[in-house]
């Protein structure tokens, strides 16, 4: 196969034979058909029909022999037959340039330098893998009059590689297209709604080969929206062929992050698209919106800001998907059943990650490790997802709530309940697989990765100077046992972070803070004690949208949104009785003083609706104070207090 792969490069000689026709040309020597080879290879099997009736047809000039697709192997066997006879005639030329023992793909990929994997895959490439029924969805719905698509996902899911592809269907299919991506634009475009609007149309008809007429359809009397829909409709849309226009814009997410822009052009877009319902003008119109769902994290959104039209959400890619990926690579091994077995590991580590399949398969092409060292090396510092895995990781930080959701997630096997925004916004990194709110890891790198980072973490933060002197081995069994809680200081970056938007929604605010009496003398059974009081507390706050820190060793705290005082001493009363339910016996008798035989909790509240007047420092404190008058006054009930906006 390499050598008539040569030969056919010199027959050929100054005609085009690239990688495509290279494709071609294996798969019709393995006999498969044009529709086989368009299963899962991003084309359409008219295209490789027409690619091949071409190269059969340079062939046949070549030889001066007709060439089908049919009579390949005979063609090129008798050639190659008489080129080493005549060879034997001839030893004064170069001998043929010896051929690794590679597969002829293997060959093709490299003789056209494979790039490393990033950013969108090219038209032309056989790196691209189709995940029907997306491509045919798409190209589908993109000529339907006035259609709205929305393509989201996490990055590096290929959602610009599959843009792409609908715009050359779309351009296939005589349209006129328009690409706009908002990473070009400038920071001052998003100075203004008007600036910004001025910019996209003059974008949209320097590709549409207009002059930019703004001035003409202008009105800032009438406000820049409403001039915007006029320059589309009057001008834009009717000064163009009667051909459809596609107008694709990727990277959306970009104007989520200015929301004095995206208030206002994110409507328009909706408002567009229900106006072609009744207006065969805008009916010319379709539009495709792509951008990241890892932007809903940072900017504390619940759900995405432009719900409307048909929505396309990129899964992960299938074994045999990967295997597919694996033979363009030229990993002939991953062919047969053995290969889908070996690769069944690599698709467990990654969940079918498009990206992180790419690089597996990529750096094995270069022969540079094994698949079992890329596997054991893959969450590690050193592994070749390392700035992946950081990625995210600096992403999840700044979101203490759903650090504390992602803690629960690795640390069971089976699926885990999860508050509905920690679910959405976990789901949103690509981190879990959502059934309802229940939720598991979406794949075994991540569960090590961040099982790692987060119990380094808490090694470091959870137990401060009142753990110095434990053994270590002990300091592990602590951060185990108590997994589901985050440390006092994200608890704390949490609340500065949040209380803006708290004093915004001018809603009230309550912090529990708990602490287990006479537990420091117990240091022989604290780890079950502390196990125990802390399942209590969580089983007591699992319908609330609370966030849970353990600090200080005996130490608890819940901050409880939108809970008012009441609420906050109906909840706290409730851990404060489930407690005592639980029958904690104090073991020594040295302590028959104690007031009654079992463990109980000391609790304190803070209540407080945030204003620029408090701050989370003073709520703390408030609710130390409150804690601190329960013990004083050595009664097992709450101690409420109150920290109103004029205290």
């Amino acid at each position: 196969m390499e050598q008539l792969l040569k030969a056919v490069e010199q027959i050929l000689q100054n005609r085009s034979f690239g990688h495509i026709q290279r494709f071609v040309l294996h798969q019709s020597w393995l006999g498969r058909t044009y529709g086989e080879m368009a299963d899962g290879s991003g084309y359409r099997s008219e295209y490789f029909k027409e690619v091949g009736s071409q190269l059969w047809h340079d062939l046949s000039e070549a030889l001066g022999k007709r060439v089908t697709k049919k009579n390949l192997h005979l063609v090129l066997d008798r050639y190659y037959q008489d080129s080493a006879e005549q060879q034997k005639y001839k030893p004064q030329q170069e001998p043929l340039e010896e051929f690794k023992p590679e597969s002829v793909f293997l060959y093709s990929i490299l003789a056209n330098k494979m790039d490393f994997p990033s950013g969108p895959v090219l038209l032309d490439s056989p790196f691209y893998i189709n995940r029907p029924p997306l491509e045919e969805l798409i190209c589908s719905e993109i000529m339907q009059p006035g259609c709205l698509l929305r393509i989201k996902a996490p990055k590096k899911m290929g959602k610009s590689s599959l843009l792409n592809r609908m715009i050359a269907h779309a351009n296939e299919q005589g349209c006129q297209t328009v690409y706009i991506d908002f990473q070009e634009a400038d920071r001052d475009v998003f100075a203004s709604l008007d600036k910004f609007l001025r910019w996209f149309c003059v974008n949209v008809s320097r590709q549409l080969n207009l002059l930019p007429c703004l001035d003409d359809f202008w009105d800032a009397e009438m406000g820049s929206k409403v001039s915007c829909k006029i320059y589309f409709e009057a001008y834009l849309l009717q000064y163009v062929d009667e051909n459809p226009i596609v107008l694709a814009l990727n990277e959306v997410n970009r104007i989520f992050e200015h929301p004095n822009i995206a208030q206002d052009f994110l409507p328009m877009l909706r408002f567009w698209h229900e106006q072609a319902k009744q207006d065969r003008t805008w009916r010319k119109l379709r539009i495709v919106v792509v951008h990241t769902t890892e932007i809903y994290v940072p900017l504390k959104l619940n759900q995405s800001p432009f719900n409307v039209g048909i929505t396309v959400s990129l899964p992960p890619f299938t074994l045999e998907q990967v295997q597919n990926l694996a033979q363009r690579y030229g990993l002939d091994w991953a062919a047969n059943t053995q290969g889908a077995q070996r690769l069944a590991s690599l698709q467990a580590m990654i969940g079918g990650h498009p990206y992180l399949a790419n690089l597996a398969l990529y750096h094995l092409c270069q022969e540079k490790m094994t698949l079992e060292e890329l596997l054991q090396t893959a969450s590690t510092p050193t592994g070749i997802y390392s700035q992946h895995l950081r990625d995210l990781l600096a992403l999840l930080q700044k979101e203490p709530q759903s650090m504390s959701a992602m803690q629960q997630v690795i640390a069971e096997d089976e699926r885990v309940e999860l508050d509905a925004i920690a679910a959405y916004k976990l789901e949103s990194m690509g981190l879990v697989q959502l059934d309802g709110n229940q939720a598991r890891v979406s794949c075994e790198l991540y569960r090590l990765y961040f099982h790692q980072q987060l119990r380094k973490q808490n090694s470091t933060n959870i137990f401060d100077s009142q753990l110095v002197q434990k053994p270590k081995d002990s300091l592990i069994d602590k951060t185990d046992a108590l997994r589901h809680f985050i440390n006092l200081q994200y608890f704390k970056q949490y609340l500065e972070m949040e209380w803006l938007q708290w004093q915004t929604s001018a809603v009230p605010l309550s912090l529990i803070v708990c602490e287990i009496e006479y537990l420091k003398e117990y240091s022989d059974r604290s780890f079950n004690i502390l196990q125990r009081v802390g399942s209590t507390i969580r089983n007591c706050l699992k319908h609330q949208a609370a966030l849970i820190a353990h600090y200080e060793q005996t130490k608890f705290a819940a901050i409880l949104p939108q809970a008012n005082a009441d609420m906050a001493i109906g909840l706290a009363e409730n851990i404060r009785q489930r407690v005592k339910t639980l029958a904690i016996a104090h073991a020594h008798s040295q302590f028959n003083e104690f007031p009654e035989p079992v463990f109980k909790v000391y609790l304190g509240i803070a209540t407080t609706k945030p204003s620029d007047e408090n701050s989370p420092e003073m709520l703390i404190v408030a609710a130390e104070e409150a804690l601190l008058q329960s013990k004083i006054k050595e009664c097992y009930y709450l101690s409420n207090s109150v920290l109103t906006e004029e205290k």
